[in-house]
C-alpha cells in the first residue's frame, strides 16, 4: 500500500484530481447558467480535455532515469495509469452532471475522454510529461474553430465535438486511446 502512495505523490495525482474536480464544478456552474445550448458540446469537452490535460503532468516521474532502471513493469503500470487517469476524468464529469445540468451523455463522456487521454500519452510519448497537455490542447482549439464537419477529414478533425453514435468520431476516439495508450505504455514519456 505504501508504493501507491508514494506513485501517487511522485505523478502529482492529487493536485492533479484537484484541478480536474475544480475545472468540472466551475464548468458546470457555467451550464447551470446557461453558457452552452442543450446539447451543445461544447462545455463538456472543455471539463474532458481540462482534465486530461490536468493529469497529464503524471505521464511522467520526477526522475525518468530512476523510472527507466526501476526493477519492475513498467507497461503495465503505464498501461494503467492512463485508463485509470481517463475513467476518472469522465467519472468527474458525470458525478458533476447527475448534480445539475445534464451535459452530455455517458457514450459521449466515454468517447471523448478515452481519445482525450490517448492524446495525452501520445503527447507524453513525443513531448514528455511537462508538455503532454500541449497536443489535446491544440487539437480542442482547431476544433472549436474549425468549419463544419461535412467531410470526412473535417469529421476526423472536429471528432471532439461529434455526437456520440458517429462513426468518424467513434473510430478516431478508438485509435487515439489504442495508440496513445499502447505507445505511452512500451515507450514511457519522452526525456
Amino acid at each position: 500500500m505504501r508504493w501507491l502512495t508514494l506513485y501517487a505523490r511522485s505523478r502529482q495525482i492529487p493536485a492533479s484530481l484537484a484541478a480536474v474536480v475544480i475545472s468540472a464544478v466551475a464548468v458546470g456552474a457555467l451550464a447551470r447558467d446557461g453558457g452552452g445550448g442543450p446539447g451543445d458540446p461544447r462545455l463538456p469537452v472543455l471539463v474532458l480535455a481540462t482534465g486530461a490535460m490536468a493529469v497529464s503532468i503524471g505521464l511522467s516521474g520526477q526522475d525518468l532515469a530512476l523510472d527507466r532502471t526501476a526493477a519492475i513493469r513498467w507497461v503495465s503500470r503505464r498501461a494503467a495509469h492512463v485508463l485509470l487517469c481517463g475513467a476518472v476524468v469522465g467519472t468527474v464529469l458525470l458525478t458533476v452532471q447527475a448534480m445539475g445540468e445534464d451535459m452530455a451523455t455517458t457514450a459521449f463522456v466515454v468517447r471523448d475522454s478515452a481519445g482525450l487521454m490517448g492524446l495525452v500519452a501520445l503527447g507524453a510519448v513525443l513531448s514528455g510529461g511537462q508538455y503532454a497537455w500541449t497536443l489535446p490542447f491544440a487539437w480542442l482549439s482547431f476544433s472549436f474553430f474549425a468549419p463544419p464537419p461535412t467531410s470526412a477529414p473535417m469529421q476526423v478533425a472536429s471528432w471532439m465535438l461529434l455526437p456520440p453514435g458517429t462513426a468518424a468520431g467513434t473510430l478516431t476516439a478508438l485509435v487515439l486511446a489504442v495508440a496513445g495508450t499502447a505507445a505511452y505504455a512500451v515507450a514511457g514519456p519522452r526525456r
